[in-house]
């Protein structure tokens, strides 16, 4: 446990995004022993033109002219920074030395600021915890000096053409400078083992109170009153890119007497799929994250059918969190991340061993391995997140045993 310590966040994702953000989270749970300042990443030239009107980008305008604190109390030991300075787009230029030349002046204008907000603050040994902002983020080890520089690893980025451009070379030397890496895959922990080795997977936070069910006082969904059991189901946005729409159809005209929830938005692949010809599937559309346990609740089965893709293998899949935390018998497709959970879920490759899991799932179901599974999915707090991840910082400033 870290405690009394001054802590600066610096990522990708600024705090005003609107929607939500593992960084927030874990600077939230930081702040509550600690002191945090919560780094937004600073305006450059090409969002300042093409997002104008976003009141987002005009409040950093008003800032940049010093018409409005830069510095924002968010609530007891927690600070929001709005760099004052605004930085160059340079993604477009060639990777190599002219990039490294114009990246350095970058991050020393980004360093400049921060440490303008640290004095200001008296932050004094502090802890840079990044959360994946492998250009910004580059120098600023040699530049503010704290005592222990974290990176944090929680998307397979430079997968992304944006990222990879720079990242691919880039992102193994922040890796390998820096005093610990962090990382919510297994995936991503045995990348960042490759140029560190201190390099740990440290699992992944969720706000599960909401699918807490000890006391079974969530009910279920009057929607799924007039379904058939039993319900395999899913909550969560239908996108192609991620879900195996023919695994789905398959399991569909495979075991016709099964009924497929899905609850969520679709994207247009799935709004023309053979699915909604399929008399036991059942689009029920978006609903409120707020009711959305009452659904999982009227599950037999919950599910998670992903593909396995550059966007899915090493990601935390955070509903599998929701779905276990409610003790419910969870399929899910074999990937890298889902290791983590093998204990508790059953894990296919193929369709036709999703079939096979789905129904020992359905058949061997019981009080037992339900509170097992409530005791995992529980256990994946934001408190217990951080705990992990303090646990290798202070074995950094203590000197590792090994």
């Amino acid at each position: 446990m870290i405690i009394g310590r001054d802590i600066i966040v610096v990522g990708i994702q600024a705090w005003d995004i609107e929607i939500g953000s593992n960084c927030k989270n874990i600077a939230e749970e930081m702040s509550r022993f600690n002191r945090v300042l919560y780094v937004n990443a600073p305006l450059d030239r090409n969002t300042k033109k093409k997002e104008k009107e976003d009141e987002r980008i005009a409040k950093r305008v008003r800032i940049s002219k010093g018409l409005e604190t830069d510095l924002v109390e968010i609530k007891k030991n927690l600070w929001n920074l709005y760099p004052k300075h605004m930085v160059e787009s340079i993604n477009f230029i060639p990777d190599g030395f002219l990039y490294d030349l114009i990246n350095k002046k970058r991050n020393a204008i980004f360093a400049k600021d921060i440490q303008s907000a640290v004095d200001r603050l008296g932050f004094k040994d502090f802890i840079i915890f990044n959360d994946s902002s492998m250009f910004l983020g580059l120098y600023l080890k040699a530049l503010l000096k704290p005592k222990t520089y974290v990176y944090y690893m929680r998307d397979y980025l430079t997968k992304n053409p944006y990222w990879r451009k720079h990242g691919l070379r880039l992102e193994p030397k922040l890796i390998a400078n820096a005093d610990v890496v962090v990382n919510n895959s297994t995936l991503y922990a045995e990348y960042g083992a490759q140029f560190n080795k201190h390099s740990y997977m440290v699992g992944q936070g969720c706000d599960v109170s909401l699918f807490n069910d000890e006391d079974n006082s969530i009910k279920v969904a009057e929607d799924l009153s007039a379904i058939k059991h039993p319900i395999i189901g899913y909550v969560g946005f239908l996108s192609s890119r991620r879900l195996d729409i023919d695994l789905l159809i398959y399991m569909a005209k495979t075991k016709k007497d099964w009924q497929i929830v899905l609850v969520g938005p679709e994207d247009d692949n799935f709004k023309n799929s053979e699915l909604h010809q399929k008399a036991n599937v059942h689009f029920l559309g978006s609903r409120d994250s707020s009711i959305l346990p009452t659904y999982i609740k009227g599950f037999d089965v919950c599910m998670n059918p992903q593909l396995v893709n550059d966007a899915t293998i090493g990601n935390y899949p955070r509903k599998i969190d929701e779905y276990l935390a409610m003790g419910k018998p969870t399929a899910a497709t074999a990937t890298k991340a889902m290791e983590y959970f093998k204990d508790d879920t059953y894990l296919a490759s193929s369709h036709a061993e999703w079939v096979e899991k789905v129904q020992l799932a359905l058949d061997e179901d019981a009080e037992s391995l339900q509170q097992k599974r409530r005791a995992c999915g529980l256990s994946h707090s934001w408190e217990n997140n951080v705990k992990e991840i303090y646990k290798y910082i202070d074995s950094f400033e203590k000197g590792w045993p090994d």
